[in-house]
């Protein structure tokens, strides 16, 4: 089983000015994170619009990610959906093609209670042999799950290896940390959290950022994992400006994909409803790579 510790940048799914996917764009984008050295990727995630996607359009791009990485890196697939049926068939699908591991969030309109998503879990687990990382993030899903829960599932589904912990409270990242220490690992989801969480225990990041600074938010970690503390927090403060505007603005799709397009990979824009940026959101991007360009030389 693939190791699965560090930074992995969770893509955007560039498009076309039509709003169609954009294949050619998207092995460009596979090619260039491989070539920055990050410690794997993440696709169909909400950075990737899971929920704005078809379902032959998530099957297609985990058949194409999967094939332009061709095992060079760690690919984790979201194989989320609203019905405990339909996320199985997602998370088999990722499974057949070879994907390291599948991450889940709760289903997110219906808001099940405790007991829902424990069941929930539980049967995707049992019906698939590849690792789960269970995902929590209240903001998108509605439900903010209690760390007793994420630790029960994680103790009773074998096949949940991760949790990705996004809602923002660190004693949550602590405590899974500590108490599931054997059982699972944890991951950071919050941009703004990022060295605290490894403080406590996080032993990778899913992280809207790398997206745009991919080599940053890897050195960061690895300056971590040697204890070189001074480095890894120079680049925090370094990228904290880029990650309280991800997290603030409403627009970390727009705001990633714009990045993209800024720094020469593919973007384009996000499918409606969702617009594109205000001439004063895109200056301030502008602004912030451009400071940043000027912090690395």
């Amino acid at each position: 089983m693939t190791a699965i510790r560090g930074a992995y940048p969770v893509l955007i799914t560039p498009m076309t000015q039509e709003q169609e996917i954009d294949w050619g764009g998207v092995k460009n984008n596979v090619n260039y994170f491989v070539d920055q050295g990050v410690a794997g990727i993440v696709i169909n995630g909400s950075t990737g619009e899971f929920v704005s996607l078809s379902r032959e359009e998530k099957y297609q791009m985990v058949e194409t990610v999967m094939k332009e990485a061709g095992g060079r890196i760690p690919v984790i697939v979201g194989t989320a959906a609203e019905t405990t049926r339909e996320t199985i068939e997602y998370t088999k699908q990722a499974e057949v093609h070879g994907a390291d591991a599948a991450l889940i969030i709760n289903p997110f309109y219906m808001k099940p209670k405790e007991n829902e998503i424990y069941h929930h879990f539980k049967d995707v687990s049992g019906s698939v042999n590849l690792p789960i990382m269970l995902y929590n993030n209240p903001f998108t899903s509605g439900v903010n799950m209690s760390a007793d829960l994420m630790l029960q599932i994680g103790r009773d589904c074998e096949n949940v290896t991760h949790i990705k912990e996004s809602s923002g409270e660190i004693s949550k990242v602590r405590d899974l940390a500590r108490k599931g220490k054997g059982d699972f690992e944890v991951f950071c989801g919050a941009e703004e959290l990022v060295m605290e969480s490894y403080l406590v225990g996080a032993t990778g990041w899913i992280s809207v950022a790398g997206n745009i600074v991919p080599k940053l938010v890897t050195d960061m970690y690895n300056h971590f994992q040697k204890g070189e503390f001074e480095e890894a927090w120079s680049i925090n403060d370094r990228i904290l400006p880029l990650c309280a505007f991800l997290e603030g603005s409403g627009k970390y799709v727009q705001i990633v994909k714009r990045a993209m397009e800024l720094t020469g990979q593919a973007g384009g824009p996000a499918r409606y409803p969702r617009l594109g940026l205000s001439p004063e959101e895109d200056q301030k991007l502008k602004d912030l790579l451009a400071s940043l360009e000027t912090v690395k030389n």
